[in-house]
């Protein structure tokens, strides 16, 4: 079974980036931030977890206010750079965990909480600024593969930090019984102190942060009632994100050893780092398997429907770049290409044969056994002037006219805008 081998609370200030990136590791000015991340990185190499699950807010670079989720887990492959508007730096993308992710996904769907989930989305300075100096790339390669939880605490409402530490509970029930045997890091990044913006802006507490550090590690319930102004008023606004490392800490066991934490000031974010050591106890296996058993209660026996694919997220990963292909049509600059040249569209988007030629072929019943979403395919039987019930015809296996002889009424209909003032509906 997957093991918790400990949690990681870390700052993910630019400032960590840019000093890495312009080799002030020995500059005395920087130095000190080098000096407190070394124990978290030899920690990894040494303990080489299998996976990470990485804790972090976006700073509006890839979640925009036009859809600003709660929760969003991340179900990619990987994970590459975001450019946050100077160009991306030179790191490699990130190797994802997309069975640990969907495993991860089910548990707090089963533990009720309402997860956004994305793919396709680089990330910012939240989880490559402190990545860069945590782990070490051998030949460029980053020796772990990751699960990135990004939670939206820039736009208020935000969870509580009585919810965030809930959410870092249901986070271990679910990796507990993952049933690879692997080895799993939590880390937690924000804060400490700092705010970015008014007239308030520099605003520091050091004495705050480390009593933050400290109720984290030894007595984290005692940070679970303090509300988002009075996180704001010790820390900053921005500070406030520190309610994130509770993630971390309610994903590991009561008991924890302290095996280092450091912080240093050297401009306008308190940067901190807090290592803990997990302590839990051997769960019996047969609390596992109810664990097991209670996350696949929803889908159980689905299967079993015949005719009937559901759109989950391995399907979802898989159909993606078809998916989006299809999507984009709902644009009329994408669409007018579309309907100009099939075949320059469809390759200049990367498809694969098999994709190219069910659309070609208008084959519906292959795209959905494929993973293309039905929602889709019906943009794309918009664009080329099929009528909805044809698709559902020909997934029957029959005609336009034998299916339409089946229902109640015999008329055609699609998605699309533009359609004769008689047409069907």
């Amino acid at each position: 079974m997957a093991r918790i081998i400990g949690g990681i609370g870390v700052s993910h200030t630019p400032t960590i980036g840019f000093a890495y990136d312009t080799h002030k590791q020995k500059d005395p000015a920087w130095a000190p931030i080098f000096d407190g991340f070394e124990p978290v990185r030899c920690w990894l190499a040494e303990r080489k977890p299998d996976a990470v699950v990485y804790i972090f807010n976006d700073h509006v670079t890839s979640f925009f206010f036009d859809h600003y989720s709660t929760f969003a887990l991340g179900i990619d492959r990987e994970y590459r750079v975001a450019d946050e508007g100077g160009g991306a730096r030179h790191l490699p993308a990130m190797p994802g965990h997309p069975e640990l992710s969907r495993h991860i996904a089910m548990g707090l769907a089963a533990d009720e909480f309402d997860m956004s989930y994305f793919q396709d989305k680089p990330l910012d300075h939240g989880f490559f600024s402190p990545m860069s100096v945590l782990l070490d790339r051998e030949g460029g390669q980053w020796p772990t593969r990751v699960v990135p939880l990004q939670i939206g605490v820039l736009q208020f409402p935000i969870p509580s930090a009585s919810r965030c530490y809930k959410l870092g509970q249901a986070v271990r029930r679910a990796i507990e019984c993952y049933p690879e045997d692997i080895d799993v890091a939590i880390i937690a990044t924000g804060g400490l102190s700092h705010q970015v913006h008014g007239e308030r802006s520099g605003f520091n507490n050091v004495e705050w942060d480390r009593a933050f550090v400290e109720a984290v590690a030894r007595d984290p319930q005692s940070l679970l009632g303090i509300t988002h102004a009075e996180y704001a008023t010790l820390g900053g606004l921005e500070g406030a994100e520190v309610i994130m490392w509770l993630v971390m800490r309610g994903a590991l066991s009561s008991n924890v050893k302290v095996l280092h934490n450091s912080a240093y000031l050297p401009s306008v974010t308190n940067i901190a780092t807090l290592l803990l050591e997990n302590e839990a106890q051997v769960v019996p296996e047969a609390e596992l398997e109810r664990r097991r058993q209670r996350m696949g209660a929803q889908l159980r026996g689905i299967d079993n429907i015949e005719g009937t694919y559901p759109f989950d997220h391995a399907r979802s990963l898989k159909g993606y770049r078809v998916n989006k292909f299809l999507h984009d049509l709902v644009e009329p600059a994408k669409r007018e290409r579309f309907r100009d040249d099939q075949d320059t569209a469809m390759r200049d988007a990367g498809l694969s044969d098999e994709e190219c030629d069910f659309i070609r072929r208008l084959d519906w019943r292959a795209m959905i056994r494929y993973g293309v979403s039905f929602f889709v395919m019906e943009k794309l039987a918009a664009v080329v002037g099929v009528p909805n019930p044809q698709i559902y015809a020909a997934m029957r296996g029959e005609s336009l006219e034998d299916f339409l002889k089946t229902r109640n009424t015999q008329v055609t209909y699609s998605v699309a805008g533009d359609v004769p003032e008689n047409g069907g509906g």
